[in-house]
């Protein structure tokens, strides 16, 4: 039976989701409404944000400073984590600053944030980039020093040139890393997203969120709430299924 499982996971999946809609929906018609909702009544409130275009609307002004925060968090990440990781003078030079912002609670500089980048786009981006990027370097960083001293002792004994040895040996071993990082970095993006709109605008989904809480309707708010979680569930596993297919010699590694 447990081998049987094992090879169904998705069977276990299924039964604990179930499971646990069932009993949110018994706890939930037992609760005040103004304090839970229940899956149903969710579902209710999902078709009428929906029919009314009130949802789609949120989710597009959304997914723009969420889009470009995670793209320059991902590219800046990598580089910087690249660069601190290989380059002695560069480590010495940025790692104290990076530990430093990524220890300030983001919540202390919203109100510099808006000052020095206003309301609109780019102080929502600035946002998600505070929280986005630092995983990525940390984790890139991290990937480059993981690299085995014996891995870099056979490119250099094949006589590979530093440029071979970084593509070949360094990169392809830090990858793994550097997803794990990206991965962080989506799910504080979406965290640094609905942040940012409690602070800085009336719309996307976190101005749904937070005008609903105040009407309190409990049913509307979980709404983008289960949206939020749904696409980061997807973007997870899009993220996994991308590393297998960049580091297929990881998922063997895991079977052992």
């Amino acid at each position: 039976m447990n081998h049987w499982l094992q090879e169904r996971p998705w069977v276990l999946r299924t039964i604990s989701l179930i499971l646990f809609f069932v009993l949110w929906e018994i706890a939930g018609r037992r609760t005040n409404p103004i304090f839970l909702s229940y899956p149903t009544a969710i579902a209710r409130a999902a078709v009428d944000v929906v029919v009314s275009g009130e949802l789609f609307f949120a989710f597009l002004q959304s997914m723009v400073p969420f889009l470009f925060g995670i793209a320059i968090s991902i590219v800046g990440g990598v580089i910087l984590g690249l660069l601190i990781g290989q380059i002695w003078w560069v480590e010495q030079a940025l790692d104290q600053y990076v530990a430093a912002f990524n220890a300030i609670p983001r919540v202390a500089i919203m109100p510099l944030v808006i000052l020095w980048f206003g309301l609109e786009l780019t102080g929502k981006v600035v946002i998600v980039v505070s929280l986005a990027i630092f995983p990525v370097i940390v984790n890139t960083y991290a990937g480059v020093k993981d690299v085995r001293g014996a891995l870099l002792d056979i490119g250099r004994a094949y006589a590979l040139t530093d440029m071979q040895i970084f593509f070949k040996i360094i990169l392809p071993a830090a990858l793994p890393f550097i997803m794990a990082g990206v991965r962080l970095a989506i799910s504080l993006g979406l965290v640094g997203m609905i942040v940012a709109e409690f602070f800085t605008s009336v719309r996307g989904m976190g101005a749904m969120i937070l005008l609903a809480s105040n009407n309190f309707a409990t049913a509307k708010m979980f709404v983008p709430i289960i949206i939020l979680a749904v696409l980061g569930i997807g973007l997870n596993e899009f993220l996994l299924y991308l590393e297998h297919r960049l580091a297929p010699w990881r998922v063997g590694e895991r079977d052992r």
